[in-house]
């Protein structure tokens, strides 16, 4: 029995405008209360969810019910974070390019921390403060030029990546810190990298971050916060086989490997861990075309849907959930007028026909919250598993 029959009578979904994104809130839940016992596990753990995952509403009052914080990367994301509900004081503010109106939104609302990438911007932080009369808590993105076994794509801790301030530079970007009025300079900010499923990868990092501490203690500067981002990976080819990633692991290699200081605090910002398992694309066949060498199962749903393939080359499993016929083997394409519009080749299904549904699984990261309309098209709906029972 394949996975949405498991769970819910196909007319359930026949009833619904498709392509929709489908979210099952029990594997989300799940996934939760795994991240919270795994993390509870070691007293100074803080989690946040990365809102640029997945800024569904829904999904967002989940996690926030849950008590994780919000790891956000522009202003707004840190609007659906405070609609959502989560606390202001549990919200931090990353990312490489940030609008003045953005830092005045996170100044107004007393965010925990910004997680900082150059001194222009330091300074920029230090003047919009000083305007309110506000003094706001800084984090330094150091670029680790530590590598990570994914797609170049989705690499961030290189020396040739955009993002972070060089470990060369750290020392001199705290001295910055320490002569203006309006910040305050707390913690240390890092990311290597998504999808990343070797714990060598997060190994590594604890090593440097290890080495930039020692450095940093010689000098008698003491940090309260060390955050290592995200990045832990998912298992997109059996999404059955294990819903849940390896939280045990990834925690522990942190508990194991990173020499944190007693009065110090680990921050954590998972993203797609948290959230690409509970969630598939579902789209209906239009067409089923004979090619001269292959069969084209042509769905509804295209790359504005789901830009992940397209964009990264990206797996997603992908069932035929109204069909019980002999297995048959298809390209599977959208209808956007792009050759790059394919979500996989040569895909083995359970024979197609017009109007069978298809699930694209594993698709709750990064697929709602990167749709667009190009060619004029609507946005997918989404429906949970809460309000179609």
């Amino acid at each position: 029995m394949n996975f949405m029959k498991g769970i819910f009578p196909i007319e359930k979904f026949r009833q619904l405008r498709t392509p929709f994104y489908f979210y099952d809130t029990k594997v989300l839940r799940d996934t939760l209360t795994c991240i919270n016992q795994e993390a509870s596990r070691y007293d100074n753990f803080e989690v946040h969810y990365a809102v640029k995952a997945n800024a569904n509403p829904k999904l967002l009052t989940i996690i926030r019910e849950n008590g994780l914080g919000a790891d956000c990367v522009s202003g707004g994301e840190i609007k659906a974070a405070l609609q959502a509900g989560f606390p202001a004081e549990k919200i931090v503010f990353a990312g490489v390019g940030k609008a003045d109106w953005e830092i005045e939104l996170g100044l107004d609302n007393n965010i925990f921390c910004f997680n900082v990438e150059s001194i222009p911007e330091l300074e920029v932080i230090n003047y919009l403060a000083s305007e309110k009369g506000k003094v706001a808590n800084v984090a330094f993105r150091i670029n680790p030029n530590v590598g990570a076994h994914t797609h170049a794509h989705i690499t961030t801790g290189l020396a040739e990546n955009k993002f972070g301030i060089s470990m060369d530079d750290m020392e001199r970007v705290i001295e910055v810190a320490g002569e203006l009025k309006n910040v305050n300079f707390i913690g240390l900010h890092f990311h290597i990298g998504s999808q990343i499923l070797d714990m060598g990868d997060f190994v590594a990092l604890c090593n440097r971050i290890n080495e930039l501490q020692d450095k940093l203690e010689a000098r008698h500067i003491l940090v309260n916060h060390i955050n290592v981002g995200g990045g832990l990976g998912i298992d997109y080819e059996h999404p059955n086989r294990q819903p849940i990633p390896d939280f045990k692991s990834y925690f522990a290699t942190y508990a194991g490997q990173l020499k944190l200081r007693p009065h110090q605090t680990l921050h954590f910002e998972l993203g797609r861990a948290v959230v690409c398992q509970c969630g598939s694309l579902i789209s209906q066949v239009l067409y089923v075309k004979e090619g001269t060498k292959k069969k084209f199962a042509i769905l509804d749903a295209g790359m504005t849907d789901l830009l992940r393939p397209a964009l990264y080359q990206a797996y997603h499993k992908m069932e035929n959930i109204t069909s019980e016929e002999a297995v048959q083997t298809y390209d599977v394409v959208g209808p956007i007028c792009e050759s790059s519009d394919v979500f996989g080749k040569a895909v083995d299904l359970n024979g197609v026909k017009r109007g069978d549904l298809i699930a694209l699984r594993s698709a709750g990261a990064y697929g709602e919250i990167m749709a667009s309309a190009y060619n004029c098209r609507e946005l997918p709906g989404s429906y949970t598993s809460d309000e179609l029972r």
